[in-house]
C-alpha cells in the first residue's frame, strides 16, 4: 500500500443543472472541513448509487480499508440510480459534496471539463493508483482533455445475450460472433418461426448498438464535442430495423417499448418476449437471476474489434478535496487489493485489474459470472482503441434516440423523419 500525505480539500461536483455548472469554483473554498481532526483521524465522504446489494458490498470493502488504516473512516451515502445526479447537483450548489463519488460516462466529461474532478494523472503515472493491470482502453476511456478524471471500477462491453435453452429446445442454431447485422436479422426471423418467440429485440433505440454499428461503418458517435455521424447514417440505421420489424424478426412496437426500459428485469430475453436482448455483457449474471432458462452472451453483430473496453462506472475525487492523497489510496485499494476484489466481485462490472478478475473467476460458483468473464477476456484480445469519453449532453442524446426510434417503431414517423428529429435534437443537446 502506498503512503499518503493529506492535501487541501474541497467538496464535489457539478451536475446536470446549468445554474449549478456555472457556479464559480471558488465556492468550494468555504468548505467546513478543515482537514484531519486533532487526533489524526481523517473522515472521507463517499457517495454512490446502486441497490442494497451494492451498498452492502461497498460498505464491506470500505470497512476492510479502515481495518487496515484505522485513522481513515468514511461518511457513506448511497441511493438508487434515479435522482442520483440531481443530488450531486444539489450537493455542489450547497458546497457540501463528497471527497469520492461514483460517476459514469454520461457525465464524466461534463464534470471534468467544469474542473469538478481532480486530475489523477500524477497518481496513475507514479503508480500510486496502479492501472498497469487494466486494459489500456479503460485508462483511455477515463481520460478527458489529457487528464485522468476517474478510476474505472469495472469493465464491460456490449453483449448480445440470448436464450440458449429455448433455442436448443426449438432446434435452432445459436447466434455467433461475426454474423453481419443482416445475417443476424435473418437468423432472428428463422428462429422466431421455430421457437414461436420474436427472434431479436429491436435495438434501434439503443445508443450502444448504434455506436458499435457506426464504428463498423468507419464513423464514431462523437468527434470531440461534435457528432461523428450524419443524418443519413441515422436514417440507414432506422431503415435497417424497420426492415427487421416488417420481416417479423422483432416483436411488436409495444413489446419493443418494454425492452427499451433500462431495468434488467424487463429485458425481453428474461420476460420470454424475445430470444435476444442487447445489453452490457457484464449484465449476464443479473439477467440469469431472472430466468430459469440458460442464457449466454456473445459480441454484437459485425466486426467485434470495433467494440472496446468500456468503464462501466468510475470513482472520481473532488478537485478541492483536502485529502486527495488519501482518497487516491482508497481508490487504488478498491481497484487492486485482492481482498477488496473478492468482496466487490462483478457488481460494478468485471474487475478492471485483470489479475483480480482471474481470481474472482476462479473463486465464484456463479456460472453466468464465469461465462461473462470468459467472453469478456476473449473479446478483450481483439478490442480496438477506445473512443473518446462522450461530451456533455450525452445523456440527453441517449434519451432523444429512444424518442425518435420509438416514433419509427410505432409507425408515427418514417425512418427519414425520425432521423431528422434525432439529429436535430442531438446537435442541440451537445451545443448547450
Amino acid at each position: 500500500m502506498t503512503a499518503y500525505h493529506p492535501l487541501p480539500r474541497r467538496r464535489v461536483l457539478s451536475g446536470v443543472v446549468a445554474a449549478v455548472l456555472a457556479l464559480p469554483l471558488a465556492l468550494g473554498a468555504c468548505s467546513s472541513d478543515d482537514g484531519a481532526a486533532d487526533d489524526g483521524k481523517i473522515e472521507l465522504s463517499f457517495f454512490w448509487w446502486g441497490g442494497e446489494a451494492r451498498a452492502q458490498l461497498t460498505e464491506q470493502a470500505l470497512a476492510l480499508y479502515t481495518s487496515k488504516h484505522p485513522e481513515v473512516t468514511f461518511k457513506k451515502t448511497w441511493q438508487a440510480n434515479q435522482g442520483y445526479f440531481d443530488k450531486l447537483a444539489t450537493l455542489t450548489a450547497g458546497n457540501d459534496a463528497p471527497d469520492i463519488f461514483q460517476i459514469d460516462d454520461n457525465y464524466l466529461a461534463e464534470y471534468a471539463t467544469r474542473n469538478v474532478t481532480a486530475d489523477l494523472s500524477e497518481y496513475t503515472k507514479s503508480g500510486k493508483i496502479d492501472v498497469s493491470k487494466f486494459q489500456k482502453g479503460l485508462v483511455d476511456y477515463s481520460t478527458v482533455d489529457g487528464k485522468v478524471a476517474g478510476v474505472a471500477m469495472g469493465e464491460n462491453t456490449q453483449g448480445l445475450v440470448y436464450n440458449k435453452a429455448k433455442l436448443d429446445a426449438a432446434g435452432v442454431a445459436v447466434p455467433t460472433t461475426g454474423q453481419s447485422w443482416q445475417e443476424h436479422i435473418t437468423w432472428a426471423k428463422e428462429a422466431a418461426a421455430k421457437a414461436k418467440i420474436a427472434g431479436t429485440m429491436d435495438p434501434s433505440a439503443d445508443y450502444k448498438a448504434f455506436w458499435v454499428w457506426l464504428r463498423q461503418q468507419g464513423k464514431e458517435f462523437y468527434n470531440g464535442s461534435e457528432l461523428g455521424f450524419t443524418q443519413a447514417d441515422v436514417q440507414a440505421w432506422f431503415e435497417l430495423w424497420k426492415g427487421a420489424r416488417d420481416g417479423k424478426s422483432t416483436p411488436t412496437a409495444d413489446v419493443i417499448h418494454e425492452g427499451n426500459a433500462t431495468d434488467v428485469t424487463k429485458q425481453l430475453v428474461v420476460t420470454n418476449k424475445a430470444l435476444t436482448s442487447w445489453v452490457w455483457a457484464n449484465q449476464l449474471p443479473e439477467l440469469q437471476k431472472n430466468t430459469k432458462d440458460d442464457l449466454a452472451v456473445i459480441a454484437y453483430p459485425g466486426d467485434a474489434s470495433k467494440q472496446w473496453a468500456r468503464a462501466s462506472m468510475y470513482f472520481s475525487i473532488y478537485r478541492g478535496s483536502k485529502h486527495k492523497d488519501v482518497a487516491a489510496d482508497v481508490l487504488n485499494f478498491l481497484a487492486n487489493d485482492p481482498e477488496a476484489g473478492k468482496i466487490l466481485g462483478t457488481d460494478r462490472g468485471l474487475p478492471s485489474n485483470l489479475d483480480i478478475r482471474t481470481q474472482v473467476a476462479a473463486s465464484t460458483d456463479n456460472e453466468a459470472m464465469k461465462e461473462t468473464i470468459k467472453v469478456m477476456d476473449e473479446l478483450g484480445k481483439n478490442f480496438g482503441p477506445a473512443p473518446t469519453v462522450p461530451p456533455k449532453g450525452h445523456s440527453t442524446v441517449r434519451s432523444e434516440l429512444i424518442k425518435a426510434a420509438e416514433e419509427a417503431q410505432y409507425g408515427r414517423a418514417t425512418p427519414a423523419q425520425a432521423a431528422e428529429q434525432f439529429f436535430a435534437a442531438s446537435q442541440a443537446a451537445i451545443k448547450r
